[in-house]
């Protein structure tokens, strides 16, 4: 099996904008774009060493990539056995971080996620015993079966990026990246997430069917193919950390921001939808693009960087109005109805 080599790799440092250059060094958007491959160069082997696994899903797989650079969260929903839990397995093997895995269940308790403090009767004081949420990508499989208490203990770490306990706030690592499973099917005894907490996902995306060529590869592989266990690590935690930062600059022009506040604007008025797209969408949208337009190889974004991502980072926290739910219209096809209708940008 084919080991990489730290060393042999090349290392993301921070973009920093130099204040003089000799007329031999490259110009600030030379290095833009120098950067901006490099970034490209180790998503593709991040997505690609992940392909082993998962076989045909090389979209969901960039979904699941551009969530842990733009720091965000992601919510798989599928049907059971199409590897969601495989997907975010395999994430986490190719990168050097620590990562756990919290099975929600209906008795879990929220202490049993955030940690909790015990009385040290050795130093005569409390001690806060970390959970497994503190690790850098957290797979919190079947979500929707553990009570709605307990799924409420992630909305600070979601989006704070800390836990509070006793009144101390205890900060995760970075990077920090959820990876959430459900299944849309089976709903007995499960608790549907609030839209307060779908709102703290980045994306909603399906891992899907693989194809009939994919199936077969996947069926000839086993027992002997390549495992999640097996699977080299490309990445470290610093790597990642370096193309999280490097993403967050990217250039992003006036009309690119004017695009997404008018398309979530026009979320807010769309007849179909009772509510629109949030602030917080808007900000989830712009992050994306950064990361995607830098898996591009671009060191600036384009409008068609934000289309392909409209679907996945704001239908989940659309809501639709009754009137459209007894016509069975989705909130991505009222999306795509908008994007259809709005203008694009143009270059100038």
């Amino acid at each position: 099996m084919t080991q990489y080599n730290y060393q042999d790799q090349f290392e993301l440092q921070p973009y920093q904008q130099p204040q003089q250059q000799p007329p031999q060094q490259p110009s600030p958007p030379q290095q833009s774009a120098q950067l901006a491959g490099q970034f490209a160069q180790r998503f593709q082997l991040l997505a690609g060493n992940i392909e082993r696994i998962i076989r045909g899903k090389h979209e969901a797989i960039e979904l699941a990539l551009i969530c842990l650079f733009s720091e965000g969260h992601l919510l798989l929903e599928d049907v059971p056995g199409t590897g969601k839990t495989t997907l975010a397995r395999s994430l986490a093997a190719s990168v050097d971080a620590e990562w756990r895995r919290i099975q929600f269940t209906p008795d879990l308790l929220p202490s049993d996620i955030t940690g909790v403090s015990i009385f040290n009767q050795a130093q005569q004081k409390f001690e806060f015993h970390h959970g497994p949420v503190f690790a850098n990508i957290v797979l919190a499989d079947e979500i929707n079966r553990a009570s709605p208490k307990t799924q409420a203990a992630l909305l600070e770490v979601m989006e704070e990026r800390r836990v509070t306990v006793d009144a101390e706030p205890h900060p995760v690592p970075r990077p920090f990246l959820v990876v959430a499973t459900q299944n849309p099917v089976d709903m007995d005894g499960t608790y549907p997430l609030p839209e307060a907490q779908l709102d703290r996902f980045l994306m909603k995306i399906s891992v899907g069917y693989p194809d009939h060529v994919s199936e077969v590869e996947v069926l000839k592989g086993m027992p002997t193919g390549p495992q999640v266990e097996r699977l080299p690590v490309v990445a470290r935690a610093s790597d990642v950390a370096g193309m999280i930062d490097f993403a967050s600059r990217i250039h992003v022009a006036d009309p690119v921001y004017d695009y997404i506040v008018a398309l979530c604007g026009a979320t807010r008025t769309n007849p179909h939808l009772r509510l629109g797209a949030s602030p917080r969408g808007s900000l989830a949208l712009l992050r994306a693009a950064r990361v995607k337009a830098a898996a591009a190889g671009r060191h600036y974004v384009v409008p068609e960087d934000v289309k392909a991502l409209a679907v996945p980072v704001l239908a989940h926290r659309l809501i639709l109005t009754p009137e459209a739910e007894l016509r069975e219209v989705t909130a991505a096809a009222a999306l795509g109805e908008i994007l259809a209708g709005m203008p694009v940008p143009q270059a100038a």
